[in-house]
């Protein structure tokens, strides 16, 4: 029976330091939100920190030039082939 009660003891123990263990977390370290408290204050005593337009849910876009746009990136681009000369001429051998 003691030994019962020595396991007992010793889960309820254990049970109340794991409650204790955010109490024991203090440290003397700086946050990263140090020093904002200054503009914490002024975003709270903002009338209305959004831009008004941030309301509107119809977004005004044409769907054919969406779907052009899409299909661009989706599909390699088409190489046609030109043959050019340096002096501008068809490449006949004539000359004026």
């Amino acid at each position: 029976m003691s030994r019962n009660k020595l396991l007992l003891v010793l889960l309820s123990s254990s049970l109340l330091v794991g409650c204790a263990a955010d109490y024991l977390n203090n440290y003397d370290t700086m946050t990263l939100a140090s020093g904002d408290s200054q503009k914490a204050n002024q975003l709270l005593q903002t009338v209305d920190p959004y831009n008004p337009a941030s309301n509107n849910t119809k977004i005004e876009g044409d769907g054919a030039r969406s779907v052009a746009a899409v299909q661009k990136y989706k599909l390699p681009p088409i190489s046609t082939a030109t043959t050019m000369t340096t002096n501008g001429s068809s490449g006949s051998g004539a000359t004026n």
